[in-house]
């Protein structure tokens, strides 16, 4: 895990570096500052030497001044390095998920992907730069003090060893009774993050449905675990100061008063004034760094919790790879399954949603797809733009499986205007281009004329200049639907999607669409999922599908000929009243 988060430091490893030198320059000159004091108590003051207190204090100054800056400086480069090793996780992270197939998405909870991008990621950056200034400054200091103290006088600097012996046993104590709680409270952040998600995404439907003090009782529940959560983490760690106050001051008495006695009793010849200040000095020292490694230990365990379901994201491998020597040319839209099973198990052992699929379409076909609710026509199209792989059996396009192609070069030759329509803030152009980058205005307004968009843009005040807000909230559905279907469109795809993406749409307009689609567009193939038999009916052919098989494939002639399902639907929708997701 260590290996893995720290290859992403990457160009950040100079100041990575740096900070541990800088710190530990400040130690040193930190350390010699007591000595020179008590070197002007002992030569300066008790022999009347005001040239030894001149140059002596010169000195401490001096080392004062290196130690401030080197402090500043260390400080300086672990905020940059941090801060950059924080950049560098969250690209990665983010440029992963962008990689997962919708199997390693299902993987994940969109809130507990937040999460890890925002608040992991935030954990791992303060961890990181209190680990480069405290990790070797600490330490190091410690070390220091303690040899400096034996070398002053080796009984008293004894006292250090029974106070660093006992505070360790307390401060490791507590440490370990928080870091569960801290391993525990970013769960908590998921279902926090899930909460807000939730109710954003819905608030038209929470405000419809008079939901609001519902939502706010979830916000309160959340918001409360965490709560309790970091009281429970925090009052073990607050018990840090306390302890070490006592400590210290207990420290400070005990070594005042033999070391006071060692002067008097030795008349200054075996401990002077000035060794005793810098011995006071010392233990300060020694406790405080102290201090700091438990806090090290506090911060780490917090850190770990989080790389951890960092490295969960970073260490999953996307499904769906481009093969070692990929397709990357599509000769035609024909489209053949072969004994098609498919499950949304990742290992493709659940129950099969699709179930020996065998079809076969011309290049340039339309095809009409209808079923119920659940039949799995949505499953059976996402497996041509390989938005998900077969379990068994094979999907071609022109004559090609579908695994063999460049999968960027795939998705560009199918275009799919899915189910759940999403617009982007930015203009109506911007939005357009999603479908082809470098598209002109003048190829926009063709595809919105054969999606009939241009009918509603020309009589917005700005036209393709007008701002979507995000989501598409200013815009109605069919509207959404319309310019969806021209972004597809641009890409001038061979086979073209589209996923129920004119349910919102009146059946004028609908026809219009599919007729701009027989005249403009007759080499792509066309696949239309639809609930109303009156937007397929003109299709080439149609799909029925039911319990994710092909209940019936023909003509509209043929499948009123042959289909009891699709006769049915169809004499009950044309009596206004009928539904695929009635019993037959």
């Amino acid at each position: 895990m260590v290996k893995k988060l720290a290859s992403y430091i990457k160009e950040y490893k100079a100041p990575s570096i740096a900070t541990p030198i800088c710190m530990i320059f400040e130690v040193l000159f930190e350390i010699l500052i007591p000595m020179l004091m008590a070197s002007i108590v002992n030569d300066g003051i008790n022999k009347g030497d005001m040239g030894h207190i001149y140059r002596t204090g010169a000195l401490m100054v001096l080392f004062a001044i290196c130690g401030l800056v080197s402090g500043i400086l260390g400080g300086v480069f672990a905020a940059k390095a941090a801060t950059g090793f924080a950049k560098n996780l969250r690209k990665a992270l983010f440029d992963r998920v962008q990689e997962f197939s919708f199997h390693n998405i299902d993987h994940f909870s969109t809130a507990g992907l937040v999460t890890r991008l925002t608040t992991d990621v935030t954990n791992i950056q303060n961890s990181y730069q209190v680990l480069l200034r405290m990790c070797f400054r600490a330490p190091f200091s410690m070390i220091m003090a303690m040899v400096a103290a034996f070398i002053i006088s080796p009984k008293i600097a004894s006292i250090y060893l029974i106070a660093v012996v006992f505070l360790s046993i307390i401060l490791l104590t507590i440490m370990r009774s928080a870091m569960k709680y801290f391993t525990q409270v970013f769960k908590k952040y998921d279902e926090l993050n899930a909460t807000v998600q939730e109710n954003v995404n819905a608030i038209r439907v929470v405000k419809a449905y008079v939901r609001e003090e519902y939502e706010k009782s979830r916000m309160k529940k959340a918001v409360e675990n965490i709560f309790r959560m970091f009281v429970k983490a925090e009052s073990r760690i607050v018990l840090n100061w306390p302890v070490m106050q006592l400590t210290v001051y207990t420290c400070i008495l005990t070594i005042s008063w033999f070391g006071a006695q060692i002067i008097v009793n030795s008349l200054g010849t075996t401990l002077e004034t000035g060794d005793l200040m810098s011995l006071l000095a010392y233990c300060m020292n020694i406790l405080m760094s102290l201090m700091m490694i438990s806090m090290i230990f506090v911060m780490s365990s917090m850190a770990i919790a989080s790389a951890e379901r960092i490295c969960e994201v970073l260490n999953e491998e996307p499904d769906i790879k481009d093969p070692e020597d990929p397709v990357k040319e599509v000769k035609d839209g024909s489209i053949e399954f072969s004994d098609v099973d498919f499950s949304y198990d990742r290992e493709g052992n659940g129950e099969p949603v699709l179930k020996d699929v065998t079809l076969s379409i011309k290049s340039g076909e339309t095809i009409g797809i209808i079923g119920g609710t659940g039949s799995a026509k949505t499953s059976l199209v996402n497996l041509i733009s390989r938005l998900y792989d077969v379990s068994r059996g094979s999907v071609k396009l022109g004559g090609v499986d579908v695994r063999d192609y460049e999968v960027a070069l795939l998705r560009d030759e199918v275009s799919v205007v899915l189910q759940k329509n999403v617009l982007f803030s930015g203009s109506i152009l911007d939005n357009l281009r999603w479908g082809k980058e470098d598209a002109t205005e003048e190829e926009c307004r063709e595809a919105c004329r054969l999606a009939c968009a241009d009918e509603f843009i020309e009589k917005m005040p700005e036209k393709y200049e007008t701002h979507i807000e995000q989501g598409g909230t200013n815009v109605s559905g069919g509207q959404k639907q319309r310019l969806c279907i021209a972004r597809a469109l641009l890409k001038k795809p061979k086979v073209l999607i589209l996923d129920d993406s004119t349910s919102a749409v009146d059946t004028a307009t609908d026809a219009k669409i599919r007729k701009a689609f027989r005249e403009a567009i007759p080499g792509t193939t066309k696949l239309i999922i639809a609930q109303r038999i009156s937007s397929v009916m003109d299709a080439d052919r149609i799909i029925v599908m039911e319990e994710g098989r092909v209940n019936g494939f023909g003509t509209h002639e043929e499948l009123l000929q042959s289909n009891e399902i699709y006769r049915e639907v169809y004499e009950s929708q044309t009596g206004g009243n009928g539904d695929f997701d009635e019993p037959h």
